[in-house]
């Protein structure tokens, strides 16, 4: 454990009673007090802090920072209007995912939120890919919370009211006790709620701050994990990796139109041929979808899928019980054959067979605010 770093709010979420696990070559916490469960539930019906300062946060600047990004991504980033964030991948010489991440258009350059894991293999992808027009800067002195779940904004109103006004994946820069923080409107749970990036000599006091509304609990990577997924988010490693194409992983949206067949900006990305071809002719042996159990008995990570007739179909590559569900849900790859919705496959868990039915995702309603 000696060898983990700590984010800047390490003391407080010990004083808090977290438990602690090792995740992506930080010491996190995986729950508090109140238990995994409630944390889940907590979020949903109120207020949830998560510390995320562990992910990477950079800035492309330079000539063209946006059309520089563009080089390694698929993303449409010089369509990003300023003040505006959009999801993106990037992709490798094969068609596979190297990572995604978020993209802010914050006027003379761009900000990126990049996976804990991944960091410092962004950071040597963007430094030999961006070309002349874009230099690349890791930010290391800067935390990162996540205030997510229905009173979300209720709570911002009262720490900022101009940031309370933002809408899903807008972004601002706003003076709060004497610290810049870079507050954007998105998050990972599916719920409305607000990211925001702030001077790690600032996080102590704001996350104090905000553990005194009555409405805001600290959450801890469990409940995030169950949040996601009921959200039908990927997460990087288990649902989608360097194997995985983006059209796999129901992810071909993420390829901004002026970059997919016939765009203004057609192609110029890792693996164009290989991704755009598959987008073009839905030519896939697999793909991503959702399954809901029609039991109780949770289907993790690994559990192989079998048709009705015994031959296998795919696998979990994300399981678990939703607690705003009230069962188990997961998501898995499936031969596209048989990729049907409302179709029942089968899980083996544990040596018997599971029933499970093909599900839309995400498996709650998103409630993120539009204006």
């Amino acid at each position: 454990m000696s060898t983990l770093h700590r984010t800047p709010l390490y003391t407080l979420w010990q004083q808090r009673g977290a438990k602690f696990v090792p995740f992506a070559g930080y010491e996190m916490p995986v729950q508090f007090d109140m238990g995994i469960k409630r944390e889940h539930e907590h979020t949903r019906s109120q207020c949830g802090l998560f510390d995320v300062s562990h992910m990477g946060q950079m800035l492309i600047r330079g000539s063209r920072p946006a059309h520089a990004l563009e080089r390694v991504s698929p993303i449409d980033a010089v369509g990003i209007a300023p003040g505006r964030q959009r999801y993106g991948l990037f992709t490798s010489s094969t068609g596979g995912i190297h990572d995604d991440f978020m993209a802010v258009n914050a006027g003379d350059h761009l900000y990126l939120v990049v996976n804990a894991a991944c960091r410092a293999s962004d950071a040597a992808l963007l430094r030999s890919g961006l070309g002349e027009e874009g230099e690349l800067e890791v930010i290391e002195d800067r935390a990162l919370l996540a205030l997510q779940g229905p009173m979300a904004r209720e709570v911002m109103r009262r720490l900022c009211p101009e940031a309370a006004d933002l809408t899903f994946m807008q972004h601002g820069r706003f003076d709060v006790m004497g610290h810049e923080l870079w507050i954007s409107c998105s998050g990972y749970t599916g719920e409305d709620g607000f990211e925001l990036s702030i001077p790690a000599q600032g996080a102590m006091a704001i996350a104090e701050w905000l553990l005194d509304q009555e409405e805001v609990a600290p959450i801890g990577l469990g409940a995030r994990d169950s949040l996601r997924l009921e959200a039908g988010l990927c997460l990087y490693g288990h649902d989608m990796d360097k194997e995985t194409t983006p059209v796999e992983a129901s992810l071909g949206w993420a390829i901004g139109k002026a970059r997919r067949r016939g765009g203004e900006r057609e192609g110029g990305f890792p693996g164009a041929d290989v991704i755009l071809t598959q987008q073009n002719d839905q030519d896939t042996e697999c793909v991503r979808a959702g399954l809901k159990a029609n039991g109780r008995a949770p289907v993790r990570e690994g559990a192989k899928l079998y048709d009705m007739k015994g031959d296998p179909v795919g696998e979990v590559t994300s399981g678990t019980f939703g607690p705003s569900v009230g069962a188990p849900v997961a998501m898995g790859y499936i031969k596209r054959e048989y990729h049907e919705l409302g179709q029942t496959l089968q899980a083996e868990v544990r040596g018997r067979r599971l029933d499970m039915t093909i599900t839309p995702m995400p498996f709650v309603t998103p409630r993120h605010y539009r204006g």
